[in-house]
């Protein structure tokens, strides 16, 4: 993950931060007060909003309104995707999740676990992310 713009930069208008993922990773479906626009760059994701399922490819974007149940899962074997969030804030919650990387490539998951639950929890109650449960199907 690197963030491009954060609300520093911006005013707190927004924040643009851009992914890098192996397949299989997905939030669970939660929701926060930023309005998210998510853009695939490369690779495959399914997005859920609210009832709605979608397959997004690259070019493709997904739109989730500030409050509204959502989450993603990569379908292929990677992929990149930036993510704008207006007013900026979600990068905060990001950072304090976030381990810097090693190397600049995508690195193998780790077995188990990578963040500490509790450590999870804090940041989810500092920044406003209500965690709803698993992705559908999952």
């Amino acid at each position: 993950m690197r963030i491009l713009l954060d609300g520093a930069a911006t005013g707190g208008r927004f924040s643009l931060t851009e992914l890098t993922l192996p397949r299989g990773a997905a939030p669970p479906m939660h929701m926060h007060p930023q309005d998210e626009t998510f853009y695939v760059q490369d690779g495959e994701l399914t997005v859920f909003v609210g009832d709605e399922r979608r397959t997004c490819r690259p070019g493709a974007t997904a739109y989730a309104p500030g409050g509204s149940p959502h989450g993603w899962r990569v379908e292929s074997d990677t992929a990149r995707m930036l993510i704008l969030s207006t007013p900026a804030g979600i990068e905060d919650y990001f950072r304090a999740l976030a381990e810097p990387a090693e190397w600049p490539w995508l690195q193998p998951p780790p077995d188990g676990p990578r963040v500490p639950p509790e450590r999870i929890a804090e940041a989810e109650r500092e920044h406003g992310v209500v965690r709803l449960g698993p992705l559908p199907g999952d």
